[in-house]
């Protein structure tokens, strides 16, 4: 899934390439992804795109003061590929993995497109982003975090920091792989109870999500959409190398498997060596 660093990423690429053009077309191609009937996507036609925003894993395109957005959530499958030069076919509804077809006054443009069986790509076209809620209930954007602020989220409620950070209305755009390498530069378990951690551990946990986020915010800037996803692969020292060495320690990357996702650990660099045996049976670190 896209998380903040890549987000911001598309977000960047955008406001380079369709901010100041109108919009010629706007095709929906999986009507289970537009969330909204009103104002229409034929609406937003004719329009200029003025900004590009994001809020949290979120992406909005504003067509002015009084002009709608164009808001997107990419999910777990879902991208953004873009064209110099959009296919001049229309999009036909439920014939590809196409969710959405956006057309740009100099015939460049995007599609939305979703991989695999399981459809939660979300496409909402509003008044105002906050209309959706989702993006009303998030939580603090990681730059805004203070040692204070993070502290007061640890103590409202006692629960499994990798749980914390995955939290949107917690804190935005952190999700399941960024939260792993977060933990791992941090020398945190991901099943470490929130208050448990004294000063010293919510200063270390802050320095590490601000040390991740921003490589990864620095290591997309300027690429073009279609590498920064294996741009984030590349980086993770972590997530999604199960069996492979620590970078950090040598010893063997371990993983959790849940019912819809895992998460990735080193027992040296975090938890004394232990193994984490599944979320049910772990004792450590209460």
């Amino acid at each position: 899934m896209p998380e903040m660093p890549e987000v911001e990423g598309l977000a960047q690429f955008l406001r380079e390439r369709a901010v100041g053009r109108a919009l010629t077309g706007v095709e929906v191609g999986a009507i289970s992804a537009l969330k909204t009937f009103s104002p229409a996507p034929t609406d937003l036609v004719g329009r200029a795109v003025a900004a590009v925003a994001r809020h949290g894993k979120w992406l909005d395109l504003a067509t002015g003061d009084d002009g709608p957005h164009l808001v997107f959530h990419l999910a777990k499958a879902g991208w953004l590929r873009w064209y110099d030069a959009v296919p001049a076919a229309m999009l036909r509804p439920g014939k590809s993995p196409i969710a959405l077809r956006v057309r740009l006054d100099d015939d460049s443009g995007f599609d939305l497109t979703e991989a695999g069986t399981r459809k939660r790509l979300a496409v909402h076209v509003v008044t105002r982003p906050e209309e959706v809620r989702a993006i009303e209930t998030l939580g603090i954007e990681p730059e805004e975090l203070t040692a204070q602020k993070l502290g007061e989220l640890l103590t409202a409620k006692n629960q499994q920091i990798k749980g914390l950070l995955r939290d949107q209305s917690v804190i935005a755009g952190i999700g399941n792989a960024y939260s792993d390498e977060i933990l791992h530069a941090a020398r945190m378990s991901p099943f470490a109870l929130t208050r448990s951690f004294d000063a010293a551990a919510t200063e270390r946990l802050l320095e590490a999500i601000g040390a991740v986020l921003s490589a990864a915010v620095d290591e997309a800037a300027g690429k073009p959409a279609k590498e920064l996803k294996d741009s984030k692969r590349r980086s993770m020292k972590v997530h999604g190398r199960t069996g492979e060495p620590c970078p950090v320690c040598g010893d063997i990357v371990r993983e959790v498997s849940f019912a819809d996702s895992s998460l990735q650990y080193c027992p040296t660099c975090q938890t004394e060596g232990k193994i984490l045996a599944d979320r049910r049976m772990s004792k450590l670190l209460r």
